[in-house]
């Protein structure tokens, strides 16, 4: 039975995989079963057909040049006959930390945003950096401490949180109906994150504050682990192992209950269940 069609729209900044993903799951979408498959032609996949030639000579795929800004929309559909329209934006991530910076929405982004049911928003733990506050470092630590001329910066965990309110606040805006696109956080890197915990748990102790959040404003969201190239890749020296296997034998998931799955439509599929 097929279903109205949903939209789900992936956010993430600079140094992410969003494009390691991209490729990755394009590959599994056309060639190996999984819990998604392709239904129909996708647009604008250059940069991904890119990043897949350098994932097949075992090589890390370049990172996408700030100026890019071209949406890529995938059809999907699962066995059920749900159906979605995955938008892919390829974009340079330093876009997203432009749109945190200057307060504003551009009309492209405010497009995006205002048409999707879904957002999957990417984030690399290890990538964050969390400053010490009152409650990490005693006030008695901090007595006597000079603070001029000290430069102040906004923790990584506020910019994200930032973001979110920003993409709340222009949804409402669009005179939308209370109900507010399902979320999905994508921890990234996986395999550098070197923890037992589940994909919340993970969050939750890295980034409270993002975690928090996301809980309070989200009934339900899906908080998943990835590792879409599961070892580490030079964009310069081959992976010989990589390439005679291929890309598509590498790569997992980490569902919201700990286990490791090698499928890496299930992301997406998530998302476009909760929506049914």
């Amino acid at each position: 039975m097929s279903g109205p069609s949903n939209s789900i729209l992936l956010v993430g900044e600079s140094g992410v995989g969003k494009t390691h993903y991209g490729a990755q799951l394009l590959r599994r979408l056309m060639r190996v079963k999984g819990a998604l498959r392709m239904n129909g032609a996708a647009t604008n996949l250059e940069a991904f057909e890119t990043a897949l030639e350098s994932l097949d000579e075992g090589r890390a795929a370049g990172h996408t040049a700030r100026t890019v800004n071209v949406d890529s929309v995938w059809p999907v559909v699962d066995s059920g006959g749900r159906r979605a329209d995955l938008i892919w934006p390829e974009y340079g991530g330093e876009q997203i930390k432009s749109v945190i910076e200057n307060r504003r929405l551009p009309d492209a982004w405010q497009k995006r945003v205002d048409g999707a049911d879904a957002w999957l928003l990417l984030v690399r733990l290890q990538q964050a950096i969390v400053g010490d506050d009152m409650f990490s470092k005693p006030l008695a630590d901090l007595k006597g401490t000079s603070v001029e001329n000290r430069e102040v910066h906004q923790s990584d965990q506020a910019r994200l949180v930032e973001l979110l309110q920003m993409l709340l606040f222009s949804y409402g805006s669009a005179a939308k109906a209370q109900r507010i696109p399902r979320l999905g956080v994508l921890l990234t890197c996986w395999d550098e994150a070197a923890t037992a915990q589940t994909p919340a748990e993970a969050l939750g102790a890295r980034l409270p504050l993002v975690s928090a959040f996301v809980r309070s404003n989200w009934r339900q969201p899906l908080i998943m682990g990835l590792s879409a190239l599961e070892r580490p890749l030079s964009p310069t020296t081959r992976d010989m192992d990589y390439a005679s296997k291929g890309p598509e034998h590498f790569g997992y998931v980490i569902e919201p209950n700990g286990k490791k799955n090698t499928d890496l439509t299930l992301p997406i599929h998530h998302l476009l269940s909760a929506g049914s």
